[in-house]
């Protein structure tokens, strides 16, 4: 499976960018069931810019003239390296601007988390004329500046040190695939600005006992080595949490869900090895404490082969 090895893995869903809220932004390499190569060295940006003007207050869906549409632009620097065929070591670095059209409150922009993940393919065979593999990612995010979390729906981030595991199973026969995943996110407590605040009831304290999150989400497409196409199916809920009250700013511990449906390509251009680019637009059809928002983003990537800077110094010491 050639394009495997050719392939760039970065993909990005914001979840900063289409929520009432923000939760951490990730590249989404832990979507895709393609691996790089041993050896080779996949970076890139990403940019990409989401927007809503309506969101969920709990279950009711409305808009707030206090906030208008409020919008988000991040840019993301990514990479990702094989350490062999089937392990890889991903690493995403979000710049995210977040403005709302009208009311008060302050634009907020700056560097958000660190995420380091670990990409494993423990298993990989053929099914009949099928290529079957499955997947087991973990990864490890932290806030890079000490921006302000208690600034909902304008802060960058959320704040929390979050730990992903995610199980994927891919399924290709010739060049159409179908791409399976669930993940479970844990995040850490956040320490907030103010000693007492509200949610169902009073905590005289500033430590946020953050709800943790789940994720599970289903993509079908034509993959062949000059990239693919694919429709997405996405749906994100929280452990717990509870529900924006009536004509009231939304807080971190909020419970979040979401469900979304979206389209992503990647192409590789021939002419230039190793040189692709990749995009994805996504919608929020259902959510709660969410905004329903809009979202697109795209990329360039390039990968370095590593292998053959080898090839080429052992060539030259055997001609020597």
């Amino acid at each position: 499976m050639n394009y495997i090895i050719r392939s760039t893995l970065f993909r990005l869903i914001m979840l900063a960018a289409i929520t009432v809220t923000q939760l951490n932004a990730h590249a989404q390499t832990d979507m895709d069931a393609l691996m790089m190569g041993k050896n080779n060295f996949c970076t890139g940006f990403m940019v990409g810019n989401s927007s809503w003007k309506n969101y969920w207050e709990g279950t009711l869906k409305r808009d707030n003239p206090n906030l208008g549409t409020v919008g988000s632009t991040m840019i993301g620097i990514m990479g990702n390296y094989g350490i062999k065929d089937n392990l890889n070591i991903l690493f995403s670095v979000p710049y995210i601007s977040n403005s709302a059209s009208a009311g008060t409150l302050v634009k907020r922009q700056g560097l958000q988390d660190l995420t380091l993940t670990v990409k494993w393919m423990p298993v990989e065979t053929t099914i009949g004329k099928a290529d079957f593999s499955v997947y087991a990612l973990g990864s490890y995010s932290t806030p890079l500046t000490n921006y302000v979390s208690d600034y909902l729906p304008l802060s960058i981030g959320l704040g929390a040190k979050t730990a992903m595991a995610r199980i994927m199973a891919d399924y290709q026969l010739g060049n159409f695939f179908t791409t399976a995943s669930a993940a479970f996110f844990t995040r850490s407590n956040v320490s907030i600005d103010r000693v007492t605040y509200y949610t169902t009831r009073m905590h005289y304290t500033n430590e946020v006992e953050m709800p943790n999150m789940a994720n599970f989400n289903l993509r079908a497409g034509y993959r062949s080595g000059k990239g693919y196409a694919e429709v997405i199916a996405d749906i994100m809920q929280t452990n717990g949490g509870f529900d924006i009250t009536r004509n009231n700013m939304p807080f971190l511990s909020n419970q979040m869900n979401a469900s979304r449906i979206g389209v992503g390509f990647k192409y590789n251009f021939g002419k230039v090895e190793g040189l692709s680019a990749v995009g994805n637009a996504m919608f929020t059809v259902a959510g709660r404490n969410m905004g329903q928002a809009t979202a697109i983003s795209a990329g360039v990537f390039y990968i370095f082969d590593f292998n053959k800077k080898s090839n080429s110094k052992t060539q030259e010491n055997e001609s020597k």
